[in-house]
């Protein structure tokens, strides 16, 4: 099993940047895709932008063209640089790894916070 831990949550202007981490722990190699979910209050949990073993990315309608996933393989850690953020970015943001056998792990999140 793999242990996920997002790190880099926090208060934002409009208009600021972030960068999350997701460091990777565990039976690693088996990660098929990793992927970064948002729940804000009272919404549905949202797929954010994933990234696949051979590197290909994809993202969510409201994040493309601002966030960006990436990974080091060296450090076990994978990436979403957060730029020209919104009020409506506000959420906990969880990362997501899915592994050869599809079985998931998640990390416990950490909030970010956009003010206007």
């Amino acid at each position: 099993q793999v242990q996920l831990v997002e790190s880099g949550g926090g208060l934002v202007q409009a208009g600021g940047s972030l960068r999350l981490s997701c460091a990777a722990s565990g039976s690693i190699f088996s990660i098929n895709v990793m992927c970064w979910y948002r729940q804000a209050p009272g919404k549905q949990r949202e797929l954010v932008a994933r990234i696949f073993h051979a590197g290909r990315t994809d993202y969510g309608e409201s994040v493309k063209g601002r966030f960006t996933v990436s990974r080091d393989n060296a450090k076990k850690t994978v990436y979403l640089q957060m730029n020209s953020l919104k009020a409506e970015d506000t959420a906990i943001y969880y990362c997501n790894g899915i592994d050869v056998f599809n079985r998931e792990s998640w990390g416990q999140g950490t909030q970010v916070t956009v003010s206007s």
